[in-house]
């Protein structure tokens, strides 16, 4: 089934995940477009400068094409270049800056809409990731333009005070990244320490630092309100006002769970709020409608990432093509028991 708006197969995100769907589908002889509201690998384009994955390059490989680096680990700019080459020689049909707002019909006959036109197809898989959307901190304030829940760089903060509100890895890392670009950085963490999550080369650092008073850091504290100089904070000695000419507010990012219901998913009645599917085959509670990927575990964003998200794409397009479910590799099993 093709012509210019009929595919056997939507994929929905264009993040290695979907990028995994769209070629595995596509080499089953399905024809397949994949479709983003934003670029190609969205998310990690959003990801800091020079940002390094904590895991090796074979585990972020999709494809059976090899992802060569400089560096022991693969840097943001590595994968950028990765999965565009990925995309290029595959020749994968790509609809980007194109945002999907509905899905009507049924399977056999589904029609996705987008903000750009209708695409007719068979199937649709969602692979939208989590990156998108901030855990906020709702308080007053916290729309000021000096505040942000994403991080990038910290060379724009030398000499200010920046305070980060969070206490895992991209928290830790921006601290320690302000601090040597020459800025005033000041954690404010919910609980009583770093988190034991936080990467085990990256958290004495942060400690060390703020042993030694380098970086300020507040526990068992809470934002009450951020004004345009100061952020105002509950502590346990009572409330503290930081200055701050900068907020970095790194508290976790979920699914867009409202994209999710307008095309008709589910999600459990469970503290993750999981999109509704089943563990087998990935199929949501609309037949012929598929999760990938970290969408999969709703509030859970540590439960499924590329390493392991990315064999959903095997597994969908065998169903989809009608073969037999692959084996499942030891990383899926891991997880899957955990």
């Amino acid at each position: 089934m093709t012509t210019d708006n009929t595919f056997d197969v939507v994929v929905i995100g264009a993040g290695p995940v979907g990028l995994a769907c769209g070629l595995e589908v596509r080499r089953r002889g399905l024809s397949v477009v994949v479709v983003d509201k934003g670029a190609l690998v969205n998310s990690i384009i959003g990801y800091p400068t020079n940002m390094e994955f904590f895991s090796t390059p074979e585990l972020l490989e999709i494809g059976g094409y090899p992802m060569t680096t400089l560096h022991y680990k693969p840097l943001r700019e590595d994968a950028l270049d990765y999965y565009r080459r990925v995309a290029v020689a595959e020749q994968l049909p790509l609809r980007l800056y194109e945002r999907v707002i509905g899905l009507e019909g049924e399977q056999e006959n589904y029609t996705v809409v987008t903000d750009k036109g209708r695409l007719r197809c068979r199937y649709a898989i969602v692979a939208t990731g989590f990156y998108d959307v901030p855990n906020y901190l709702r308080v007053p304030g916290e729309d000021r333009p000096h505040v942000t829940h994403y991080y990038k760089e910290p060379y724009a903060h030398a000499d200010q005070d920046v305070v980060i509100i969070g206490a895992k890895n991209s928290a830790a890392k921006a601290a320690l990244q302000l601090l040597r670009a020459g800025a005033r950085p000041t954690l404010v963490v919910r609980g009583p320490q770093i988190s034991e999550s936080v990467k085990y080369w990256i958290r004495p650092d942060l400690v060390n630092r703020i042993k030694e008073g380098r970086v300020g850091c507040y526990f068992n504290s809470t934002v009450a309100s951020i004004t345009a100089t100061t952020v105002e904070l509950n502590t346990p000695d009572g409330p503290c006002t930081l200055p701050a000419q900068h907020v970095y507010a790194l508290t976790g990012y979920h699914p867009d769970f409202s994209f999710l219901a307008t095309l008709g998913i589910s999600c459990e009645a469970d503290a993750a709020q999981t999109p509704t599917h089943h563990p087998d085959t990935l199929e949501t509670n609309r037949p012929g409608l598929y999760l990938a990927g970290t969408v999969c575990g709703g509030l859970n964003t540590s439960r499924w990432f590329i390493e392991n998200g990315r064999y959903h794409a095997q597994l969908i397009a065998a169903r989809l093509a009608g073969e037999p479910a692959p084996a499942l590799p030891a990383v899926l099993q891991q997880v899957q028991l955990s």
